[in-house]
């Protein structure tokens, strides 16, 4: 799975990267890369955070490569929202988008790729690597449970929306 996170958006959702944002933009992003490489360790997903390229360091190439994650910056007149755009357009369900952007989600959910939210992604994330892997959210029990309620159709949820959660699961 490729996982495509808007990082400004991700960065301000979040209190753990925004103190650094508000200090320096670019500690911001150092302290989302490194939390982001220490995830990978533990989920062996293929990540890619995309900028605007406004923001960029003068001495940042478009395209970069630290510590296994892809950090992408928008070209100059173009915003990050359309770079992630494309890029769930061109893999489509192969792709989760990581924003709270509601144009993102919806665009990106349209092209066929899963979306979730930043918040969430970053409570996946944490958990991922402060206990190594071992998540402890949405533990339940799967065995067969007697009931007298009808089951079918109309309690399962809409195709796109278990595809959605499929993928969330492999985080």
């Amino acid at each position: 799975m490729h996982i495509i996170i808007d990082g400004y958006n991700l960065i301000r959702q979040s209190s753990r990267f925004g103190k650094y944002d508000r200090q320096d933009i670019q500690l911001g992003r150092e302290a989302l890369v490194e939390m982001l490489s220490a995830y990978k360790k533990k989920a062996a997903h293929r990540i890619t955070v995309v900028f605007d390229g406004t923001g960029a360091p003068e001495f940042a190439y478009h395209r970069d490569k630290v510590q296994g994650i892809h950090i992408t910056y928008s070209h100059q007149g173009e915003t990050a929202d359309t770079v992630i755009l494309r890029l769930a357009a061109m893999k489509k369900e192969q792709v989760l988008v990581v924003s709270s952007d509601r144009e993102i989600v919806h665009h990106a959910a349209a092209s066929g790729a899963a979306t979730i939210s930043s918040p969430e992604f970053e409570m996946i994330m944490a958990e991922a690597v402060f206990f190594n892997g071992e998540s402890t959210e949405g533990v339940e029990s799967v065995g067969w449970v007697p009931s007298t309620q009808k089951k079918g159709p109309s309690r399962r949820l809409p195709k796109k929306e278990r595809k959605n959660l499929q993928k969330i699961k492999k985080l």
